[in-house]
């Protein structure tokens, strides 16, 4: 059974860090597309940041710069390193592993606020 955990969340202020990290069990990070999306009240949500099985990453316009998304294969985590933080990155933020087949994290919520 997939199971993914996220933790890492919480308040912080405009131009803070945070460091997020989604704990994988059931399946490797490594060999699968990993994936953090958002999700503000009223919104779709959008996919933030992700790393496919040979290392290479991709990131959404709004974050290119401020976020690294990056994997420990030894702790199958994967992690969303976000720096630069503004009021517009509150969201909920979610870990998805796999790509036409995916499983989703429960979810850790990030606001930034002063």
């Amino acid at each position: 059974q997939v199971q993914l955990v996220e933790s890492g969340g919480g308040l912080v202020q405009p131009g803070g860090s945070l460091r997020l990290s989604c704990a994988a069990s059931g399946r490797s990070v490594n060999a699968n597309t990993m994936g953090w999306y958002r999700q503000a009240p009223g919104k779709e949500r959008e996919l933030v940041a992700s790393i496919i099985s040979g290392g290479s990453t991709n990131y959404a316009d709004s974050v290119k710069g401020r976020f690294t998304i990056s994997r420990d294969n030894a702790k199958n985590t994967v992690y969303l390193q976000m720096n630069s933080l503004k009021p517009e990155d509150t969201a909920v933020y979610y870990c998805r592993l796999g790509l036409t087949y995916y499983y989703w994290g429960q979810g850790t919520q990030v606001t930034v606020s002063s």
